[in-house]
């Protein structure tokens, strides 16, 4: 077998900062990167506050009233953010859902959904204090994100 190289590899990360881009396009899905870190510059995500993101915002979107378009939201890898899944969403709608998730987090108070451990397979490594900080830091990043922007930096 014969290994493809993956789009998101081919993305130069070196020239790639923070914000929301369009990572791919598969029909009707449109994969977001939602970037909270600038890649091998920042620190990563702490597990942690990743971990504790990863659950507030897959409760908040999936609970919101775009949920029926809501395909995944899930980790990167490299810890510098998530992937976003919708399906039929306009773009201006998918902006408004991240920082609609990222406000929920920074506000967010009380115990963390999906965090016990019949729910989480990891359900010790939270950190909200830690997300709440990350979710403030980056809704300063998609105050100003428009459409124009969701273009990787070329």
């Amino acid at each position: 077998m014969e290994l493809r190289k993956i789009a998101s590899f081919q993305v130069d990360h070196r020239k790639m900062g923070r914000g929301m881009f369009i990572s791919r396009t598969d029909g009707d899905i449109v994969t977001y990167d939602i970037r909270m870190k600038k890649p091998n510059a920042d620190p990563v995500l702490r597990n942690g506050a990743l971990h504790t993101i990863e659950h507030l915002f897959a409760t908040y979107a999936r609970s919101s009233e775009l949920s029926d378009k809501v395909v995944y939201v899930g980790p990167m890898g490299c810890r510098t953010g998530f992937y976003l899944l919708v399906r039929d969403l306009p773009r201006v709608r998918a902006i408004g859902l991240a920082r609609a998730s990222f406000a929920f987090i920074a506000a967010f108070e009380g115990p963390i959904p999906g965090a016990s451990e019949a729910e989480c397979g990891n359900w010790k490594d939270h950190d909200l204090a830690g997300a709440r900080a990350e979710a403030v830091e980056y809704l300063g990043v998609l105050e100003s994100w428009t459409e124009a922007r969701l273009e990787y930096p070329s």
